[in-house]
């Protein structure tokens, strides 16, 4: 992997933390900083190591994740115990047909976790 792989993988990972943390302007700042803090950390690894590809891949999963996974709630006034979310155009939306038919979930008679 080279050094411009990174670069985009690195670019990738803060493009999905502003659209994760829009107008959440604190987690913003703690994302993209944690973001840096790994970069520089892997910084001196050889370019076209398995390490350095194992890095870049995973810097790419948590780029999908928070943008496809983290939605923002917040609290209403309305009601103590509501929240309104901001759902955006990357949010992964499924269909439940995992959870209907109890696959994984403990609600539907399944057994979560266990093998």
């Amino acid at each position: 992997m080279s050094r411009e792989m990174a670069l985009q993988a690195y670019r990738g990972l803060l493009r999905s933390t502003r659209i994760a943390f829009l107008g959440d302007f604190g987690m913003l700042a703690a994302a993209r900083h944690q973001a840096r803090l790994k970069f520089e950390e892997n910084r001196g690894l050889p370019p076209n190591s398995e390490e350095m590809s194992r890095e870049i891949a995973h810097a790419d999963e948590v780029s999908k994740f928070l943008r496809e996974n983290v939605v923002q709630g917040q609290a209403t006034r309305e009601a103590a115990e509501s929240f309104r979310l901001r759902i955006h155009e990357y949010t992964e939306r499924g269909d439940n047909e995992d959870i209907k038919k109890g696959k994984g979930n403990t609600l539907a008679g399944g057994k979560c976790c266990s093998s």
